[in-house]
């Protein structure tokens, strides 16, 4: 089994997500397109267990908690937030199809770590800190044994990182790098704007 994309749920949770945000009295522009994308990743991938370990002390926390919990309701899911404990909290978590962690918490790694994927795979997203760390770093982050097959980093907000955790066996994007073999070709994205910019190596 894998994460299947509908764009027909992931349009219905957006407008949930949409609606709830605009009857929250917490809802500073910033972070608003954060909210908005992780409504709409939550309802179109499906997610059945939406956890959300949020910064506990950050004003805008309560928006990013507005978000994933009307998607989560419409999908029929379970909607869980970590806001401490995230060791004990996280290990009674099991089978996470959708995980949202603001990069600002002290425990972010912790979280990763304890995170333990649906038999479809799971979903994370990253944000808050406008920083990339990057596959290889979250990678090693994680359990062992984890497998990143998809990774992109979007330009909303601060900048967000997505992640697509693998189950089963198979090749991570890691694995999937030859170290001996060199492209020909440097990649570079735009954090900005999120344009893709191509160098051919002299």
């Amino acid at each position: 089994m894998k994460l299947v994309w509908c764009p027909e749920t992931a349009s219905q949770a957006f407008i949930a997500g949409v609606s709830a945000l605009s009857e929250s009295e917490h809802s500073p522009a910033g972070s608003a397109g954060v909210a908005e994308l992780v409504s709409a990743m939550v309802g179109g991938w499906n997610a059945q267990l939406v956890v959300e370990a949020p910064e506990v002390s950050a004003t805008d926390s309560a928006t990013h908690s507005a978000a994933p919990r009307p998607p989560a309701q419409r999908t029929g899911g379970r909607y869980a937030r970590v806001l401490a404990d995230a060791d004990r909290v996280m290990a009674g978590l099991d089978g996470v199809d959708f995980l949202v962690v603001d990069a600002r918490r002290r425990d972010a790694t912790a979280v990763l770590a304890a995170a333990r994927p649906g038999a479809r795979g799971m979903v994370v997203v990253r944000h808050g800190d406008g920083r990339r760390r990057g596959t290889k770093a979250l990678e090693a982050s994680m359990a062992a044994g984890t497998r990143i097959v998809r990774s992109v980093y979007l330009p909303v907000d601060k900048g967000v990182e997505v992640l697509h955790v693998g189950v089963g066996k198979g090749p991570s994007i890691q694995a999937r790098r030859s170290p001996r073999v060199s492209s020909r070709w440097i990649r570079h994205v735009d954090q900005e704007t999120g344009e893709e910019h191509l160098f051919r190596r002299q």
